[in-house]
């Protein structure tokens, strides 16, 4: 049998409550426990499933004061040396010439760590001799503080030669980190904070470039100074000395690190 509506009434109901009472601090609660913690979560970790990470840091060098010099006298093999250190010094016999070395780093931003190296050495030479090649080492102290706690003690090779006689060599370029692996980001890093030279040897195979260039390269953290820009200056007078003068930057570091 059909059933048919013969009256209609809705019903409207309402619940009225104070905002404040228990329920709305509970939900405010449950709001700020549901998006605040994975903020927080993701920015202290930097973003995640991350296991490589970088950061900039200028690094802290100084310059040690220590420096190996070799100069091509002849296009024969004829040359002439000097080093601050004693042992190398011995070696050279005739060939060992004194210059006249200044060295000053500049800080130029007043941040409190060293900018540039500005690097100069006047080499006396005999009427006779000439200048065809040069090859350069100095050494300073390379620190990193930021994230990853590391120090160590690395160089800057540069070497320059040229068919016509030279009476200066000027270079220009910046001292950059070469990482192979990720800095260590806990605990004091100094595995490479030790001498380039074995100064106390009084072995010549001690000096022996390729062998120090050699035992550098096969670190995982070195550094290289790159983006030279050489100029070489020909048309020395007789008694005049071999100029060579380098500026070495320290720039800011991209920093590798594990996650």
């Amino acid at each position: 049998m059909a059933m048919y509506e013969i009256y209609s009434h809705p019903s409207l109901i309402r619940y009225k409550t104070s905002i404040f009472t228990k329920a709305t601090v509970f939900l405010l609660i449950v709001v700020a426990l549901t998006y605040i913690p994975p903020l927080l979560v993701a920015y202290r970790s930097h973003g995640f499933w991350l296991k490589i990470n970088t950061y900039e840091e200028q690094p802290n060098v100084r310059f040690q004061y220590q420096v190996l010099m070799i100069v091509g006298t002849s296009t024969s093999g004829d040359f002439v040396a000097w080093s601050t250190f004693e042992n190398f010094n011995n070696l050279q016999g005739d060939n060992l010439r004194f210059p006249l070395v200044t060295a000053m780093e500049e800080d130029q931003n007043q941040d409190g760590k060293m900018d540039r190296l500005n690097f100069r050495l006047e080499l006396p030479l005999q009427t006779s001799e000439q200048v065809y090649s040069v090859q350069f080492i100095l050494t300073f102290s390379y620190q990193l503080f930021r994230m990853s706690t590391f120090i160590m003690q690395c160089m800057a090779y540069t070497y320059f030669s040229s068919s016509i006689a030279g009476s200066q060599l000027s270079v220009n370029g910046d001292l950059k980190l070469h990482q192979r692996e990720p800095l260590r980001h806990k605990g004091l890093d100094t595995r490479y904070n030790v001498s380039i030279f074995n100064d106390n040897s009084p072995f010549a195979s001690a000096f022996d470039l390729a062998q120090i260039i050699s035992s550098y390269q096969d670190r995982n953290v070195t550094t290289i100074f790159t983006n030279q820009y050489p100029v070489w200056t020909v048309g020395r007078a007789a008694d005049a000395p071999f100029v060579f003068n380098a500026v070495i930057r320290y720039p800011v570091e991209v920093i590798t690190y594990p996650f």
